[in-house]
């Protein structure tokens, strides 16, 4: 573990909880499935308070130990009951764990068992990180009137485009978790399988081996859910109608707030879910932190933010709550903004072309030939940095990615003042490829006078695939690549910089080009010779969405600093 990782978190203020914060515990509490199953929960309720609202956690990492604080027990000292169960097949509760595949029947099951309780008084809310609030969604439609409010970090409502993210398989982030809720299981797994899945992951990846060898080459034997993954990547069978609950948002009655980082595995679906409870006419909560997936600095943000919202709407206090529903950090400016609405209102959709040579601005495209580069599978592209599920995300030195033949860079002049690049980030691009079946992937970096190159986000798209069209007989192709969105200041002095590549290896398999199923055990591979185009019949362009400081944006008070950002010295 880095140095970074074992930062303790920032102090964080909460109000003062009520009486002396004592509570008492039932444990395993049974809770039968229609098929004769039977879940386990423990329940924590607070000394001295009546009628105490429920807040239901649904986990598949355990109730007890230091599991317990990330399950929710710090709100029970401030009046409000927890119920904690453990997921079908973990930590006692009975049946086989089928990731994804059963949250939403026994969650349902376990909401109707919730209300038929004595202790229970009409009213509860869902919370969690990551799964857990997945198994928040997977409920929220049709939980009934008494779900009362959700707050949910660094998670989505569903986790099939980022399992495929923008059509390629999220190799590192797929088998990790695979491994991790394998092992977990086992005598001492829930501590030792943190530690050592990513690891292990990123061995197996690195070996060149066939996608569908990789578990037993991690874990030593097959793994069920990373085999169904392969499986499932086109969609059909219907694998996903069930795993998904995006359709089902907007659907959502109690009033929700989310939290997520900038450098999640999760984030552009987190606000996907943000912007479907705004269509649907909601007014949802949305903080995004300079923080990655496992980062411990986002766990008591969480808490007081959840604290706040879950005392506003099941005990009727509404101080807590801040008046813009949108906060964001902004990197590099080292300040949070307020704002009404996310995108921020007011932003620029700027178009910084890509230039012959390597240059990068605003400034019209040139008329010079396409750039190009050779893309081999068996020596792929790799990722120096970017989101990871386990282990830091936090951004990294790219000059040795920079140097390789398979990486086209293009870098804009020295900033003569701060740009503010604050939403959605995409890329337009023009490309052709002597392979059908091919990446590219996009990559924003920020570079420092001294030539320090940090990725400040990405994201890719696996050809064919709906977001690349025909642009004439050529075989040119205009495709358009989402990337993470992103809240950064580029300061003066500093440069913006974008990659165009087609790998990021491990964080998404190598294509081989030969267009075959992920689930084959095929070993061919074939190269792709690539080209980008830039001149005006073809200008190819990143989109940023550049940012004016104006009163509709407020900075709160200096302590709620996160701490240190990427790149500081420690």
């Amino acid at each position: 573990m880095a140095l970074w990782d074992r930062l303790p978190a920032p102090p964080i203020r909460l109000p003062r909880p009520r009486g002396l914060g004592r509570y008492t515990v039932e444990r395993d509490l049974p809770v039968t499935m229609p098929d004769g199953v039977t879940l386990l929960a423990d329940r924590y309720v607070p000394a001295g308070v009546e009628r105490p609202p429920t807040i239901l956690v649904r986990t598949p990492y355990g109730r007890r130990g230091p599991a317990a604080l990330a399950n929710g027990l710090l709100f029970v000292p401030f009046g409000f009951q927890l119920v904690v169960q453990s997921a079908r097949g973990t930590s006692g509760s009975g049946g086989e764990f089928d990731p994804l595949g059963s949250e939403r029947a026994d969650g349902l099951v376990t909401v109707e068992w919730l209300k038929r309780q004595s202790w229970f008084h009409g009213s509860f809310a869902a919370f969690g990180p990551s799964y857990l609030g997945y198994s928040a969604w997977a409920i929220a439609a049709e939980a009934g009137p008494e779900l009362k409010a959700m707050s949910l970090q660094i998670t989505a409502s569903s986790f099939r485009d980022a399992a495929y993210v923008g059509g390629s398989f999220a190799l590192e982030s797929a088998l990790t978790w695979t491994d991790l809720t394998h092992r977990q299981q086992r005598p001492l797994g829930m501590i030792t399988a943190p530690l050592t899945s990513r690891r292990r992951a990123v061995r197996a990846a690195r070996s060149g081996r066939p996608l569908t060898e990789l578990d037993v080459l991690a874990g030593g034997e097959p793994m069920r859910f990373y085999q169904d993954l392969l499986a499932n990547h086109t969609g059909a069978g219907g694998y996903w109608e069930s795993r998904d609950f995006s359709g089902t948002v907007g659907e959502v009655a109690a009033p929700v707030t989310l939290l997520g980082g900038w450098y999640d595995v999760f984030l552009p679906w987190m606000v996907k879910d943000y912007l479907a409870l705004r269509a649907a006419g909601h007014t949802p909560y949305l903080t995004i932190g300079p923080w990655w997936h496992t980062d411990a600095r986002h766990g008591l943000p969480a808490i007081r933010e959840s604290l706040a919202w879950f005392r506003a709407h099941l005990q009727g206090d509404p101080s807590g709550l801040r008046v813009d529903p949108v906060r964001v950090y902004v990197t590099g400016a080292r300040e949070w903004r307020h704002y009404r609405e996310w995108p921020p209102p007011g932003t620029r959709q700027a178009r910084w072309h890509l230039h012959a040579g390597g240059g990068l601005g605003e400034d019209g495209p040139q008329d010079h030939p396409a750039s190009a580069y050779t893309f081999d599978p068996v020596r792929p592209t790799p990722a120096l940095g970017g989101p990871t599920l386990l282990g830091s995300s936090r951004p990294v030195d790219n000059r040795p990615l920079e140097r390789r033949p398979d990486v086209l860079v293009f870098t804009s002049p020295a900033l003569a003042a701060d740009l503010d690049v604050i939403g959605p980030v995409g890329a337009d691009l023009f490309v052709r490829s002597d392979r059908e079946h091919t990446d590219f992937v996009v990559r924003l970096c920020d570079v420092d006078p001294d030539g320090t190159s940090r990725n400040v986000c990405e994201g890719g798209l696996r050809l064919p695939a709906a977001a690349a069209r025909p642009t004439g007989t050529d075989g040119v192709l205009r495709i358009a690549v989402d990337l993470w969105p992103t809240g950064h200041r580029f300061a003066r002095g500093h440069r913006v910089r974008v990659h165009v590549t087609s790998g990021a290896h491990p964080k998404v398999a190598a294509n081989p080009g030969t267009g075959e199923p992920l689930a084959t055990t095929a070993t061919r591979t074939v190269r792709a010779h690539q080209e980008i185009f830039h001149d005006p019949g073809h200008p190819s362009a990143i989109i940023l969405p550049i940012a004016e400081r104006s009163p509709e944006a407020t900075v709160p008070a200096p302590e709620e600093d996160p701490g240190l950002e990427p790149g500081d010295p420690v």
